[in-house]
């Protein structure tokens, strides 16, 4: 649910090629526009002929339209991509985990919940694991603040969490099998506790808590 930046696009065509042929390709997309995300989309849209960049009506307005190298397909909240035995819902979930035009992929038939940067943790590991990781989630985000946090965090996730999703794929770490909805609702619990403590504090308390010293 990426493309990786240009400086990985050798090595996110040589893993694709183990599953099919990249000039096949007919879909790309990601959660927002970064980067790590969709800094190489273009080289994706040359490669694949008739490839074509999905995203929802925000991030083609902001980013997309102007960017991508051929017109993307625009899709609001809520409707299906169907892949031919796959069904993608899009899913707008605004500064979720960060970012306006943030978006979320939902595959019906597996109930896999295509989540980006929500979830994201330190380290490395089994591709796919069944233990905790909303604990790993929290630390990361006492340690790099990666959440625009807002009074409808909380709300915006518990809606993915009535997926009743059974993988969570997540783009920064391990992705998850097991009860997502579970997991989704204990992290929008989190972010719902913070924006609390920002409140009860005062904004005077966040004074230098922006982003942490990458050294």
């Amino acid at each position: 649910f990426h493309t990786g930046p240009k400086a990985m696009f050798p090595l996110v065509v040589e893993a694709v090629a183990k599953v099919r042929r990249p000039d096949e390709l007919r879909w790309i997309s990601f959660g927002h526009y970064e980067s790590d995300e969709c800094g190489s989309m273009n080289l994706w849209l040359d490669m694949a002929p008739h490839s074509q960049v999905v995203a929802n009506e925000w991030a083609c307005m902001l980013s997309i339209g102007d960017q991508a190298a051929r017109p993307p397909r625009t899709m609001i909240d809520g409707e299906i991509l169907d892949l031919g035995g796959k069904r993608l819902r899009l899913l707008t979930t605004p500064h979720v985990p960060h970012n306006w035009e943030s978006q979320m992929l939902f595959e019906e038939t597996t109930g896999t919940l295509l989540c980006g940067d929500l979830f994201s943790h330190f380290g490395d590991g089994k591709a796919l694991v069944e233990d905790d990781i909303v604990g790993p989630a929290i630390e990361l985000e006492d340690a790099v603040r990666q959440s625009s946090l807002s009074a409808t965090s909380g709300a915006t996730i518990r809606r993915l969490a009535d997926l009743e999703p059974t993988t969570l794929a997540i783009m920064h770490g391990r992705s998850f099998r097991g009860d997502g909805g579970a997991a989704l609702r204990q992290i929008a619990d989190e972010y719902d506790r913070r924006v609390r403590a920002v409140l009860d504090e005062g904004l005077v308390a966040m004074a230098g808590a922006g982003c942490p010293d990458p050294t």
